[in-house]
C-alpha cells in the first residue's frame, strides 16, 4: 500500500509534470472506482492543473476554475504516468486499468488496482475536504508544528496498543502498516505496547523514530519516476516485509505475527526484550 512517503514523492513527480497541464480527457474503466457523480468527471475536463496536494495518503488534482480530482490508491493501486498515451479510448474488461487520465500534450496517467479486492477510490468535488477520508485525517506527521508534545497529546488517553494508533489515520495522517513497523523498530518499542504506558523519554524516542523514518523515506522517493516507487519503497524497509531475515541493527531474526488481512514484523531482541511475541494465528491452528 503506498504511504506517506510515495505519495508525497508522486505529489512532487506530478507537480513536475502535470501543472500547467490541461486535462483533455478522463476515461473510467471501471465504474466502481468513482466515489462521486456531481460533479461529473467530464467537468475536469478542459481545465488546467494548478496544484498537487497531498493528504495523509490521498492526492488531490486542483483544476483552474474545475473542481478537484482526489484519489486514495488503497492497497494495490497505483498510478502508472505515461509520457505517451495508446492512441483510442481504453477498452473495459477484467485488468488493472481503472480509469485514464488525458492531457493535451498526449501524455496522461493511468490508475490501476491489482487483486480481486477493489478499494482503490476517485473522486471529482468542488473541494477536497468534501471527501469524507480527507475531512476525518489527523495532523501531518511530517507538519513542522508537529512536535513532542502534539504527540504526547494525540496519544494521552489512548486505550489501545501503539502499533494501531499509528495506523489511524484521524489520529495520524499517512503512516499505515509499513512504515508504523519501520517506527517502532527505529523507537525500539514493542508493536503491543499500550500507548497509556508511554513514558516521557518514549514519547520522545517514537516521535523522532516517526520523524526521521518518514523524512528519510520521502528523501529516498525524491526525484524518482512514478513507476520506480514502488521497488524503492520496498528496498528501503528494514522489518517490514523481511520475516526471517537478520536484523540489520542486532542480526537477530525478524519476527512476524498475522492478523486475518495483515500482518506485521519486528525485532525481539531491539523491540520486545528478546520475547517473541504471540502469533494468534499460529496458535490457533495449533489448538
Amino acid at each position: 500500500m503506498p504511504e506517506l512517503p510515495e505519495v508525497e514523492a508522486l505529489r512532487d513527480f506530478l507537480s513536475e509534470n502535470l501543472v500547467g497541464r490541461e486535462i483533455v480527457r478522463v476515461l473510467p474503466v471501471a465504474i466502481s472506482v468513482l466515489k462521486t457523480y456531481d460533479p461529473p468527471v467530464t467537468a475536469l475536463e478542459g481545465h488546467e492543473v494548478t496544484e498537487v496536494r497531498r493528504y495523509g495518503k490521498f492526492l488531490d488534482l486542483a483544476t483552474a476554475g474545475g473542481p478537484h480530482l482526489v484519489t486514495h490508491l488503497a492497497r494495490a493501486g497505483w498510478l502508472q504516468w505515461k509520457d505517451r498515451l495508446p492512441d483510442g479510448p481504453p477498452r473495459p474488461g477484467k485488468g488493472p486499468l481503472a480509469l485514464r487520465v488525458a492531457l493535451d500534450t498526449g501524455a496522461g496517467f493511468d490508475l490501476t488496482e491489482a487483486g480481486t479486492q477493489k478499494r482503490l477510490a476517485v473522486y471529482v468535488v468542488r473541494d477536497a475536504s468534501e471527501v469524507p477520508g480527507v475531512a476525518r485525517l489527523g495532523p501531518d506527521p511530517l507538519a513542522e508544528d508537529f512536535d513532542e508534545g502534539r504527540l504526547a497529546e494525540l496519544l494521552a488517553g489512548q486505550r489501545r496498543q501503539i502499533k494501531g494508533a499509528l495506523r489511524d489515520q484521524s489520529l495520524i495522517a499517512g503512516v499505515g502498516n509499513a512504515y508504523s513497523d519501520e517506527i517502532l523498530h527505529a523507537a525500539r518499542m514493542s508493536p503491543f505496547k499500550p500507548c497509556s504506558s508511554l513514558t516521557p523519554e518514549e514519547i520522545r524516542r517514537l516521535h523522532e523514530a516517526l520523524r526521521t523514518t518518514l523524512t528519510e523515506a520521502v528523501e529516498r522517493s525524491w526525484g524518482l519516476a512514478a513507476g520506480r516507487l514502488k521497488a524503492e519503497k520496498k528496498s528501503g524497509l528494514r522489518v517490514h516485509g523481511r520475516t526471517g531475515e537478520p536484523c540489520p541493527v542486532c542480526g537477530d531474526t525478524i519476527r512476524e505475527v498475522s492478523f486475518s488481512d495483515s500482518s506485521l514484523q519486528y525485532c525481539p531482541t531491539c523491540q520486545t526484550g528478546g520475547k517473541p511475541l504471540a502469533d494468534r494465528r499460529l496458535s490457533r491452528l495449533l489448538k
